[in-house]
């Protein structure tokens, strides 16, 4: 079987983006979904949720990673939902850490709106290299992400900017199947070890 891409959304868990964003959202998990990778949230509400239930409509496979240490926790302390993921993995370390954790097993991850939380992401990701894609239009944090680039002086190889979610998850993918070329072009195979 294949290796699927995971993508992270990453944005927004209350609802502080324009008219749109949440749309946006379940438009990326749609898309992430039906172009065949499996989509990664921070288990929240707001714009991760909206991209969970873009992702089963789509068929596809969504991922969570709780900040909380247990369902329970999750559910009773964090507030946080369950459903249209077909996994919650309980980091137990609340927001910081679990955004650490989220970013790492992410091969590509998209910006929607967001506040502080998910320039932590965005940051993370920028220098581990990972390929960025920016929704454009909607809103909070994702707006900025220009003028932070631009202001860093650290160039922005990677990091993508669309208006429309199938075109955004699209570039992504083509950056990762070529990177995975690349990996496995210079790979060498272990030696089969017999088990008989």
């Amino acid at each position: 079987m294949k290796e699927k891409f995971k993508i992270c959304v990453s944005g927004s868990a209350v609802d502080n983006c324009p008219d749109g964003a949440f749309k946006a959202a379940y438009d990326c998990g749609y898309q992430i979904a039906k172009q065949g990778a499996i989509l990664l949230t921070g288990a929240t509400i707001g714009i991760p949720e909206w991209s969970t239930r873009g992702a089963k409509k789509g068929g596809g496979m969504s991922i969570g990673l709780s900040p909380a240490s247990t369902k329970r926790e999750h559910m009773n302390t964090y507030r946080l939902p369950t459903t249209n993921m077909d996994l919650i993995i309980y980091t137990g370390f609340d927001y910081s850490g679990r955004n650490l954790l989220l970013t790492r097993s992410a091969d590509a991850v998209i910006e929607i709106c967001g506040r502080v939380g998910t320039l932590n992401e965005f940051t993370i990701a920028f220098e581990d290299k990972k390929p960025i894609g920016i929704l454009e239009n909607t809103g909070g944090i994702s707006g900025e992400i220009r003028h932070i680039l631009e202001v860093s002086k650290r160039g922005h190889k990677d990091v993508f900017f669309d208006t429309d979610p199938a075109r955004l998850v699209a570039k992504l993918l083509k950056v990762l199947k070529q990177k995975d070329r690349e990996i496995k072009k210079h790979h060498t195979p272990q030696t089969k070890i017999s088990l008989e």
